[in-house]
């Protein structure tokens, strides 16, 4: 079984608003963060946001910051990422991941499979 899986994806009009959530079927540290990427065809898979698992400290990437909400729920070991104001440019395979945090792919080892987010204008 995949240990984080991803939902929440669809087909939405730009300034439409979508929620993503991701499901851990790991146990989550509270020292790791989740993250949230996105990859767009030819394109390199980019951060967007993270929160650090116990103390739901964020950060985010300068472009989304404003428009996209991170969140978690521990009980649920389930972590959401709430876009807002989509735009065709949004359009992408988002991710969820978790590791140490950080800006890095290469901080994460863990990933989910992917949703696909297609904004029509």
């Amino acid at each position: 079984q995949a240990q984080l899986v991803e939902s929440g994806g669809g087909l939405v009009q730009a300034g439409d608003s979508l929620t993503l959530s991701c499901a851990s079927y790991r146990h989550t540290s509270g020292s790791e963060a989740m993250g949230w990427f996105r990859q767009a065809p030819g394109k390199a898979r980019e951060f967007l946001a993270a929160i650090r698992w116990s103390t739901g400290i964020t950060w985010y990437e300068d472009s989304v910051k404003g428009r996209f909400t991170i969140s978690r729920e521990i009980a649920k070991n389930t972590g959401r990422l709430q876009m807002n104001s989509l735009k065709p440019g949004d359009t992408a395979v988002y991710y969820c991941a978790v590791g140490q945090g950080g800006y890095s792919i290469y901080n994460y080892a863990y990933w989910g499979q992917g949703t696909q987010v297609t904004v029509s204008s």
